[in-house]
């Protein structure tokens, strides 16, 4: 559904986005870098308009460690939504023909989508996730404050790149409970690779952390591209001056989408979790069977 758009305004004749760091300047009829924000003639002149909101590409019931979330009511299981679009370009995306393309999709009203979730007695909230949430702003705003509205303690989840800027996020946090942001690589890995920055990915982890949403990371282990000593100590110097209980987890990279690569290596693997569990307390492997976490965990 297309729908007025939050944070924009008018400049040089065409629409300046300022939901991501991107900042897109769009022409009449065009739009930004995340495929689902469009400038159009509208009463009063050109309008930036969303052309996701509510359209609901991929639904589950999830369990929560699968976001993954392992300190944050591991147990449970969470219903999870997602749309379509991206606000990065990952030659790896794990979810590419959601994030990358538009795919079919189902529209929801807000009221509605807090009703399913509400009456979803085997769910501890709603998580949105699959593709990058930031990029649906306004929906899921709308959601998040209709649940909480009606059910204080129905959680509310965002598994995202952090690629989103403070005022947005500011006034989303006080309807968040918990959030896994990727941190993806060094500045070189977010500009050559996702078509993005680092330091705004941090600023989000930071201001998560400071309002108090419970926050975890994850850090998809690429040959060559991210898993250098060099990088890794960086990863896990700005965490442990973050929070140094901050969970992160290292995940298993597979070929995917663009990116042909080898898996990552299991002593690479070991490798990394022990470099990083020097700094911070809360580090898991992911994407690996249960007798490599064995292997690699083992003191």
């Amino acid at each position: 559904m297309k729908k007025s758009a939050m944070f924009f305004r008018h400049e040089e004749g065409k629409i300046r986005c300022y939901l991501c760091p991107h900042y897109c300047l769009i022409e009449k009829n065009h739009m930004g870098f995340c495929g689902v924000r469009e400038c159009s003639e509208a009463e009063g002149g050109l309008k930036l308009f969303t052309l996701n909101y509510g359209e609901i590409t991929s639904i589950a019931l999830d369990a929560v460690k699968k976001k993954p979330l392992y300190h944050f009511y591991p147990d449970g299981n969470i219903l999870s939504i997602g749309t379509f679009g991206c606000n990065f370009k990952c030659s790896f995306c794990q979810n590419y023909s959601i994030s990358q393309y538009r795919p079919e999709s189902q529209y929801v009203p807000a009221e509605e989508m807090a009703d399913i979730s509400l009456k979803n007695e085997g769910s501890i909230g709603l998580a949105f996730t699959y593709n990058e949430p930031s990029i649906w702003y306004e929906y899921v705003y709308d959601v998040a404050r209709e649940i909480k509205s009606r059910n204080k303690e129905h959680k509310i989840v965002l598994v995202t790149n952090g690629y989103i800027n403070q005022e947005p996020l500011k006034q989303l946090l006080p309807y968040v409970d918990a959030m896994n942001i990727d941190l993806k690589g060094d500045e070189e890995f977010y500009t050559n690779i996702c078509l993005g920055k680092m330091e705004p990915v941090m600023d989000t982890i930071r201001l998560a952390d400071k309002e108090g949403c419970h926050i975890e990371v994850t850090t998809l282990l690429i040959p060559g591209e991210n898993n250098s000593y060099e990088t890794l100590d960086r990863l896990g110097k700005f965490l442990e001056s973050v929070n140094n209980d901050i969970v992160l987890h290292v995940s298993r990279f597979f070929p995917r989408y663009r990116m042909k690569k080898q898996a990552t290596d299991i002593e690479e693997m070991k490798k990394a979790y022990r470099q990083l569990k020097t700094r911070l307390n809360n580090v898991y492997a992911g994407n690996i069977s249960n007798e490599e976490m064995a292997y690699i965990t083992k003191q």
